[in-house]
């Protein structure tokens, strides 16, 4: 199983990028991705989780509104929209797969990328 993220960058706040996570040996339409960040110093949070199999789409309160998570089934590729940047959004994001978004939200997932930084400059 392998994951990688793209799409990370420097962005000014109140802007958006979009951040991929190309997937091999998961299947995106059957099991779960989940997004994740982590600043130096402090706990991993999950962001955000998709489970095509069921048809959830999941959020942490912090990002919910803004951020959009999404699916290519066709290029086993997961997507995470991210709009009205803030600079507390700052932080290396991660992609990682299970299956199924049960216990997203404890970080507890089977397989990670290696993540992808996103800056977000006031």
């Amino acid at each position: 199983v392998q994951l990688v993220e793209s799409g990370g960058g420097l962005v000014q706040a109140g802007g958006s990028l979009t951040l991929s996570c190309e997937v091999s040996g998961f299947t995106v339409d059957e099991d779960a991705i989940g997004w994740f960040r982590q600043v130096p110093g402090k706990e991993r949070e999950g962001v955000s989780c998709i489970s095509n199999g069921d048809g959830g789409r999941y959020y942490s309160e912090s990002v919910r509104g803004r951020f959009t998570i999404s699916s290519d089934n066709a290029k086993n590729t997961v997507y995470l929209r991210m709009n009205s940047l803030k600079p507390e959004d700052t932080a290396v994001y991660y992609c990682a797969a299970a299956s199924g978004c049960t216990w997203w939200a404890k970080g507890l997932m089977d397989y990670w990328g290696q993540g992808t930084q996103v800056t977000v400059s006031s």
